[in-house]
């Protein structure tokens, strides 16, 4: 019987726009593609191993002709709308108390003050979960098996009894590896909030 729903954030709860900003960054860089020392450092601003200023002074030392304005602008590219009646379903969730409520997100200190800033209710989205764990606040970062042992061991779960929602197939496998059942959610075909429809054999 599940008592734990952990969810992801993006194309969860936020909308983004992967394809979008992967095109942008590459016409802006002028790169066919990302190079990996970019993905590594991308990754360790994610983990919380770069300061923001230790993060856009790596792009404006790389990037002599672009200002930090465009390098953070870019970087917030991937972010879009979040849906009212998304909001509405997690505070129907946290009101009812049926269920201990995680967020589990990848991401960093940039996106987080741009949803800040752009989302008034961010707060009060925040407010709906028990816990509310970012990769750049604890320094972990799915796939990685490390995070989800944190999260269990943090709250004293059994994997079997929890749920965990995310968009990316690597991160849901590496979550079924130790036990929790998922679901790999298709942004573009399905939406949380018919978590319960779609997963009715778990309910």
């Amino acid at each position: 019987m599940i008592k734990t729903l952990i969810f992801d954030f993006g194309d969860v709860f936020i909308n983004l726009d992967k394809q979008g900003a992967m095109e942008n960054a590459i016409r802006l860089f002028e790169f066919d593609e990302l190079p990996e020392d970019l993905i590594a450092v991308n990754t360790l601003y994610e983990q919380g191993f770069l300061s923001t200023e230790e993060f856009v002074a790596f792009y404006t030392d790389n990037f002599p002709n672009l200002s930090e304005k465009e390098i953070v602008n870019a970087w917030n590219y991937i972010l879009k709308d979040f849906p009212d009646y998304r909001l509405d379903f997690i505070k129907k969730l946290s009101k009812e108390g049926k269920y201990k409520l995680i967020l589990l997100s990848n991401t960093n200190d940039l996106h987080i003050s741009w949803i800040q800033d752009k989302l008034t209710f961010y707060e009060e989205f925040k407010a709906c979960f028990d816990q509310f764990y970012l990769s750049h606040e604890i320094q972990l970062r799915k796939p990685n098996a490390d995070i989800y042992e944190y999260v269990l061991k943090e709250n004293s779960l059994d994997p079997k009894s929890c749920l965990f929602i995310d968009d990316t197939k690597d991160n849901t496998d590496a979550a079924a590896a130790l036990g929790i059942h998922v679901w790999n959610i298709d942004e573009a075909k399905q939406d949380v909030i018919d978590i319960f429809n779609i997963n009715k054999d778990l309910f």
